[in-house]
């Protein structure tokens, strides 16, 4: 069994000291010997109280995901939970430190709830497409009252002590923990023998059954920041349940219920998919585990436009002094102001003090010398894509930059191993494709150039998870993982207009599918005008995908910045309005280059397009771009807004079948003609073995290398 319980009396107090490291999650073994311990304290006629904590930096960090869907060994989680609950000694919970899901859970079925000051706490089971199922939705409401409860579950957010304290959901905060519960409940064991239980608090119960606000609120809340989950449903479902069953143990059983609703979504398996890929991104299969990690005391930022101060952020909030670099005095101030403007937002919204705002704010510096970076560990580049102004950027930064500092391009797809090649220093070059905004998107494509170090990569991922970036180690081909992959998509997206569908129903169709935003939605916001503008420099003809694009922006539209594109803009409204106008445009066209439109169903949008993710996907995968089919998936629910309750591209091709992809790919290759649909040969293989991606033969059957040149893939971008 994983995991045990240590038991200790101390001036007449047990104190039970979870021991599950690194962060003590509910395994059989713990769960076996708190049940054990209870008994044993209880039986120990000169034990007054009972202490629970946890070893380390964790009190329970939450149930253990492994054993989800499996069968339990010895007690279950229930039969610990009434154990604890109804021991005939107080017991108090020395929240140690984080005390997330099942931790709370367990801190819940104590009479007294004691946090350090630095412990945080929360019910963050929806992010795994699962509810609290160990009565977490029965009594936090009783504590906070139903609406802070809802909103705590339907968030999954984690809860600082202080806050948790005037939320009512621990009784005090301790700098001393363990002497100070100790001292606690000695004292209450003296005092009396009434010790409270969570499930007997039924006042905000009764408050909330006249309030039909609350539902409402948090139907609102789960439809706009959990659209298409299953799981925020059933959490409301519960806590309806505790405000209007008078009997506790009925809504814990309807909680049972729906957490086996859950447990068997397939969003859940979906959800935990992408929480142990985030994890196992992190790992790089041919770097050993002991490789030396530089430590990063100062970082450099090249450019202080959008990316640049977004970069300069990531570094800042992680406490990384960072010094920005811009050759425009103008600029460089407008950048600032930008960054300075970031932070009071966040302070009139609450998230930053005026004292934190100023701390992390100072830890940004500025100025037009390249030798003021002379001293940091790592620099990021971080100007617009243009191939010649980072090989001057780079010779600039290896003539000024300490020999043993690793150097950074924040490039969308250029050649990572071409910025090497006119340094000294190529084992110390890589690429960090940051997305935009940095400060706050998650995803970090890391590109490994052929001379990329190991220590520099090792590095690089421990720089990502600092700055609690989903890092993702890409190896160097044009467009890397996500840009390559958006290509098919963006292209199917635009021929599927030139075959007769609107803008606005395929961005529909994609958005009930799930995606965050729609393409054309998205190509209006990025602007029309950037591949139009480079083909129009280099004489080369638009591509058949690209035709009607590049025909709207000869009429000045251009997307949001100019306030049309394939849809109208407001001023001051990123809004979508129709463009019925355009409409004239899109037969024209069509019509020139043989089409006769014709009605697209949904089905067929759907299909085409995430059918050419996916057959990408498994491109990119059997050529070693990408190390793991989950590190795609990663990439695209962290950076282009993939549904995260469908697990990205290649666990969704999974979920379909293999063979379904097959048939399908088929069937469109043969209606399209377009190579785009011809069946990944890895699709192909790993169905006639009766595998799925990320199920792939060994490591030596795939290719150890790219097995294509730079150059001939970039024909295809």
């Amino acid at each position: 069994m994983k995991g045990t319980v240590l038991y200790e009396v101390r001036d007449d107090v047990a104190i039970l000291t979870v021991d599950n490291p690194p962060v003590n999650p509910l395994s059989d073994g713990v769960r076996n010997g708190l049940y054990e311990s209870i008994v044993k304290a209880e039986e120990d006629s000169d034990v007054k109280g009972i202490v629970l904590t946890g070893n380390g930096r964790a009190f329970i960090a939450g149930a253990d995901i492994s054993e989800f869907g499996g069968n339990v060994e010895g007690k279950s989680l229930n039969e610990v939970f009434r154990k604890l609950e109804f021991c005939d000694k107080p017991v108090v919970a020395a929240i140690n430190g984080i005390a997330l899901g099942g931790g709370l859970e367990t801190a819940l079925c104590c009479n007294y709830r004691i946090a350090d000051i630095n412990a945080f706490v929360g019910l963050p089971e929806v992010n795994l497409g699962l509810l609290p199922g160990g009565g977490g939705t029965q009594r936090l409401p009783r504590l906070t009252g139903p609406s802070e409860a809802l909103k705590m579950m339907l968030t999954g957010s984690h809860v600082p002590a202080k806050k948790a304290l005037n939320m009512g959901i621990v009784d005090q905060i301790s700098e001393n923990i363990l002497e100070d519960s100790i001292e606690f409940v000695k004292n209450i064991a003296s005092e009396t023998d009434a010790h409270p239980k969570v499930r007997d608090k039924n006042d905000k119960m009764l408050e909330a059954k006249s309030n039909d606000n609350v539902m409402v609120e948090a139907q609102a809340m789960a439809a706009k920041g959990r659209k298409g989950q299953f799981a925020p449903g059933q959490i409301i479902k519960c806590v309806e349940a505790a405000i209007n069953l008078d009997d506790f143990d009925e809504g814990l059983k309807k909680e049972g219920e729906y957490f086996l609703e859950c447990l068997m979504h397939p969003q859940r398996e979906a959800m935990i998919h992408i929480f142990f890929g985030e994890r196992a991104a992190s790992k790089i299969s041919d770097v050993p585990k002991d490789t030396k990690i530089m430590d990063i005391k100062k970082a450099g930022i090249i450019g202080s436009g959008t990316m640049g101060g977004g970069i300069a952020m990531c570094f800042a909030n992680a406490g990384i002094p960072v010094h920005i670099i811009d050759q425009d005095e103008e600029n460089l101030k407008r950048g600032i102001s930008v960054i300075e403007k970031n932070y009071d937002f966040m302070v009139n919204k609450g998230k930053l003090t005026s004292e934190q705002k100023d701390s992390v704010f100072g830890l940004v510096t500025s100025s037009l010398n390249y030798s003021d970076i002379s001293d940091c560990d790592i620099v990021i580049e971080a100007v617009y894509e243009n191939l010649e102004l980072k090989h001057e950027i780079f010779k600039a930064l290896d003539q000024h930059v300490k020999p043993e500092a690793i150097l950074a391009s924040n490039t969308s797809g250029l050649d990572i191993d071409s910025i090497a090649s006119i340094t000294s220093r190529p084992e110390k070059i890589v690429g960090t494709h940051f997305f935009s905004p940095a400060n706050i998107m998650r995803l970090l494509e890391v590109v490994r150039g052929e001379q990329t170090s190991n220590e520099t990569l090792a590095t690089i991922m421990a720089i990502g998870k600092k700055l609690k970036k989903a890092a993702v180690v890409s190896l160097n081909a044009p467009g890397f993982i996500g840009n390559r992959m958006l290509f098919g998509y963006t292209a199917q997206a635009n021929m599927l207009l030139l075959e007769g569908a609107l803008p606005h129903q395929i961005d529909q169709a994609l958005e009930s599918f799930g995606l965050n935003m729609g393409p054309f939605r998205m190509m209006d916001l990025v602007g029309l005008d950037l591949g139009w503008r480079a083909r129009k420099l280099s004489g080369k003809e638009s591509p058949l995908h690209a035709k009607i694009g590049d025909e709207l922006c000869e009429q000045n539209r251009y997307g949001q910045k100019s306030g049309a594109g394939y849809y109208n803009y407001s001023e001051g409204s990123r809004a979508p309005n129709p463009a019925p106008e355009n409409e004239a445009t899109y037969e024209k066209i069509s019509s020139e280059n043989g089409f006769t439109r014709r009605d697209i169903t949904d089905e067929e949008i759907v299909d085409r397009c995430i059918l050419a993710l996916i057959n990408e996907g498994a491109d990119i995968l059997s050529e070693g771009v990408a190390q793991r089919a989950a590190d795609i998936d990663v990439v695209y629910i962290n950076g282009y807004g993939f549904p995260i309750w469908r697990g990205g591209p290649m666990h969704h091709a999974n979920a379909l079948g293999l063979e379904v992809v097959i048939e399908k790919l088929e069937k469109y290759k043969e209606i399209t003609g377009s190579d785009v649909y011809k069946p990944s040969e890895m699709l192909l293989k790993l169905a006639k073995d009766g595998l799925k991606l990320g199920e792939a033969p060994s490591k030596e059957e795939r290719k150890e290398k790219l097995g294509f040149e730079m150059s001939s893939v970039a024909n295809n971008f």
